[in-house]
């Protein structure tokens, strides 16, 4: 190969590219050049070919096969472009399914239903001729005053992990690779700043930042890693082979792919100002362990050619790159493909993909408060239903800032959505269509216009229930009030929607609030006291079934059954807040400021009552090895529901502090009216490893406690087990899960069987 082919190679070209601002700095980042002459000597990626601005998939699909065709038969190597796509909630293209945000993923607990979503976004994907996703995010919430806080699963790096491998086995299991992001530290920013530094020392990184990624290495084969656009304590990510090289591959094995997050590479000049130039950018990012840039060449190109001829950098850098790639490339099954016969026929958004997406937005709808309103259809008169706010009527209030819609649509006026997408209004409509429903918009979601108020307060006094919709509405770079770089100073809801609420609950009218957003708000007024309304209900952006979701839940047609994936802040003076904290992160009478959270990690309430009881485990077992802990659910309400059976533990004492609550495992139980369970799991010691004075990951012999309750903060039943010495050294990959069984009783078995006969 030429060192022009090799380069070609290892690069991304953006087709499409235009005024639409859905990457940082692009406008000043991105090169010219015509596609024609970028490709003469091959290329490596073809940069969101679906997803950057509207196009029929058909038409588009019957172009690139045509592309394809033209690199394999008149470019001197005849190697076809691997074509990657954005796939956070859903394939991020034109008339494609839109899933949950993966908030709502964490929020849904269900590990089993996100691998299927994962499927069918990647067979989907797979149909249209694209290779690799850029997902999933297994950023670990850190301050949800970062704007992408939608993006990431959970404040937990074991359900981050557990729920990130699963999207990762569903997606690679269709044949497109998955690319883990963002490798690693991007959600730990100061003040929860978008490409701001991060000051994380070598525990965190290792002990909370870092297991999401190992785990999706190890467990999930995950053949892909994107860089953080992160400098961890002065260090840009992606210039320091301590996190691309040692850690991925040299510790961890790692034998796929490490593209750029867009425009990194350059921004190793610009932004962190670490290089000189575009070239010695180049170099450091490929000496570091990056392989191809993305989404154009703006450094590997003639800036890295340049050096590379001048006698600057070493060719065997490129070498050792391009082999990486061509090995996926491979992998895909790209150097055979021969490209005849594109698609002339193509659902994106098949009743399979509605399925999914209905049953996982109901999974991650949390109801955080209920005095009984909720259900609506157990409340004696709801003739009269008045829906308010600025969300109760919005299509795009559904989906997260990687939407389709909200990521690039919005740069299209007038251009339809391409799938069915029901607002609330509609949908409530046609959950209770023998109530009279009434919409008043009340205000923005954003802005100081308070003119509208008065008409949402008579609407509100003729209503016999109010249901004011309120929240955030997702874009990118200050369009919008959460996504990337949206990132906010106050926890308050955006613009006057608190007033709204406050005014609406003062008529005395029965009011339920529906939170629909991509990060959780300081609710405190919201959950107690006189402003409170009858309910809460918490929606991280539910995608396209979201509406008919949540209006089955506040009809009773469906339990809610979502918990809180992430602690609901006091204020954003608290942040940034983890429910992972050691004893000296908590509240204490030595200091006047109150980091509590308004509601726990874990929290979450349903249409019946669960009682857990019977915590049994294991007395003792040696460290390294796993114990058994089992505890009983019994279904107390009088309608089925399903519980988040939690287990907890807490270190006592240790060599290193350790946080005073930890998630050792979880399970999803659905029960019958006085139906009981028994959960057993199975925990290997390593879930409560971590790192001593030297920096080596161990379990400590010594007394642990546990406890299974409504959240973190709930011990409704305690146990313990005393991990026996010597001191385990934890190996490579054995960060292993938790496994766990559901057992009824035995009458309940019976009487399970004779309804079934």
């Amino acid at each position: 190969m030429t060192l022009e082919e090799k380069l070609a190679q290892i690069v991304g070209y953006w087709v499409d590219q235009g005024g639409e601002v859905v990457a940082p700095m692009q406008g000043e980042m991105a090169v010219s050049g015509r596609y024609e002459e970028a490709t003469e000597h091959g290329l490596g990626h073809l940069t969101r070919v679906y997803g950057t601005r509207p196009v029929d998939p058909v038409e588009r699909a019957a172009w690139l096969w045509g592309e394809q065709r033209r690199l394999k038969t008149e470019t001197r190597l005849g190697i076809p472009a691997l074509v990657h796509e954005e796939c956070l909630t859903g394939l991020a293209a034109w008339q494609a399914a839109t899933f949950p945000t993966p908030l709502a993923w964490g929020a849904a607990f269900d590990p089993e239903l996100v691998e299927r979503m994962g499927g069918v976004i990647g067979a989907s994907m797979r149909e249209l001729g694209i290779h690799q996703g850029l997902a999933p995010v297994l950023d670990v919430i850190r301050d949800p005053r970062w704007g992408r806080v939608d993006e990431c699963i959970a404040e937990d790096p074991y359900v981050v992990g557990t729920i990130g491998t699963a999207y990762v086995r569903g997606l690679q299991g269709a044949g497109v690779h998955a690319t883990l992001k963002h490798f690693v530290g991007y959600s730990a920013s100061r003040a929860g700043r978008n490409h701001a530094p991060v000051h994380a020392g070598p525990r965190e990184i290792a002990d909370t930042l870092l297991p999401p990624f190992e785990m999706a290495v190890f467990e999930g084969g995950v053949r892909s890693v994107m860089n953080s656009y992160a400098e961890i304590d002065g260090a840009p990510v992606a210039a320091t082979p301590e996190y691309l090289t040692g850690i991925l591959r040299d510790r961890w094995g790692f034998d796929g792919v490490v593209v750029s997050d867009y425009f990194s590479v350059a921004f190793l000049n610009n932004m962190h100002a670490v290089a000189a130039d575009k070239g010695e950018a180049a170099e450091l990012a490929l000496a570091a362990g990056i392989d191809v840039e993305l989404p154009t060449g703006d450094a590997f190109l003639a800036p890295l050619a340049e050096r590379i001829r001048a006698g600057l950098t070493d060719e065997a850098l490129v070498d050792r790159a391009v082999l990486r790639l061509l090995s996926e490339k491979e992998e895909l099954g790209l150097l055979d493909e021969t490209f005849e016969n594109p698609p002339t026929e193509i659902d994106l958004d098949t009743p399979e993909h509605r399925t999914i997406a209905r049953q996982l937005a109901e999974e991650s709808l949390v109801l955080l408060t209920n005095d009984g309103v909720l259900p609506l259809t157990g409340t004696p008169a709801v003739e009269r239903i008045a829906l308010i706010g600025p969300n109760g009527d919005s299509a795009e209030a559904l989906m997260g800032c990687y939407s389709f819609a909200n990521h690039v649509l919005a740069h299209h006026p007038g251009t339809p959505i391409g799938f069915e997408i029901p607002t609330l209004l509609e949908a409530l409509k046609g959950e209770l269509p023998s109530s009279a429903v009434t919409y008043t918009e009340g205000s923005d979601v954003e802005g100081d216009d308070r003119s509208r108020i008065p008409a949402a307060v008579e609407a509100a006094r003729d209503a016999s229930v109010a249901v004011v919709v309120v929240g955030d509405r997702a874009g990118l770079f200050g369009r919008g009030t959460v996504g990337e770089g949206n990132d906010v100073e106050s926890l308050d809801l955006p613009g006057v929607q608190r007033e709204l609420v406050e005014a609406v609950v003062a008529t005395g009218t029965p009011v339920v609030m529906v939170v629909l957003s991509g990060r959780p708000y300081a609710l405190d007024w919201a959950v107690s006291g006189p402003t409170a309304p009858a309910a809460v209900l918490q929606a991280f952006f539910p995608g396209e079934e979201g509406a008919p979701a949540i209006a089955a839940v506040l009809s009773g047609a469906v339990a809610p059954s979502g918990h809180l994936p992430v602690s609901m802040p006091r204020s954003a003076g608290a942040q940034p807040y983890s429910y992972l904290h050691p004893i000296l992160g908590g509240s204490s009478e030595i200091t006047s400021a109150d980091s509590t959270p308004v509601l726990p990690f874990g929290h979450g309430l349903g249409y019946t009552t669960f009682e857990r009881s019977r915590l049994e485990s294991d007395a003792h077992v040696a460290a390294g090895d796993s114990f058994t802990a089992s505890v009983r659910v019994r279904n107390t309400g009088s309608r089925a529901g399903t519980d988040l059976v939690q287990l907890y533990a807490r270190d006592l004492y240790a060599s290193i502090t350790r946080p005073v609550a930890q998630l050792l495992a979880y399970r999803r139980v659905t029960l019958e009216p006085g139906e009981e369970a028994t959960v057993t799991f199975s925990v290997p010691t390593t879930r409560l490893a971590f790192s001593d004075s030297a920096y080596r990951r161990i379990v400590e012999p010594g007394e642990v406690e546990l406890w299974v309750g409504g959240s973190c903060a709930d011990k409704e039943t305690t146990g313990g087990v005393t991990i026996l010495g010597p001191v385990h050294e934890v190996g490579l990959g054995d960060r292993r899960i938790a496994t766990s069984e559901v057992r009824l009783s035995q009458a309940d078995a019976e009487l399970s069987a004779a309804g079934s006969n």
